[in-house]
């Protein structure tokens, strides 16, 4: 996944315009996809959508499972260090 993949996929699925780092954003996803063995599309939507991702167990009853938030502080940790 690029940095331009990450702007569309803000602007067309999200209809929003980026607020953040795109290629930072994308360069996080990517490395969390390998580490949690995950599409970087699936963990990008988690990410900004809240969708859940069934074989990582994210959401319970529509809340963030344990997994779920470790997911996600993963991928910030690797954003924070790529911007």
């Amino acid at each position: 996944m690029t940095g331009k993949d990450v702007g569309i996929y803000i602007r067309e699925e999200l209809d929003s315009e980026p607020r953040h780092d795109v290629d930072a954003l994308a360069t996080a996803v990517n490395k969390a996809s390998e580490e949690f063995e995950n599409d970087p599309l699936d963990l990008l939507s988690l990410l900004l959508a809240n969708k859940p991702i069934t074989n990582l167990m994210t959401h319970s009853y529509g809340f963030h499972t344990a997994s779920g938030r470790h997911v996600i502080e993963t991928i910030k940790e690797y954003y924070y260090e790529n911007i």
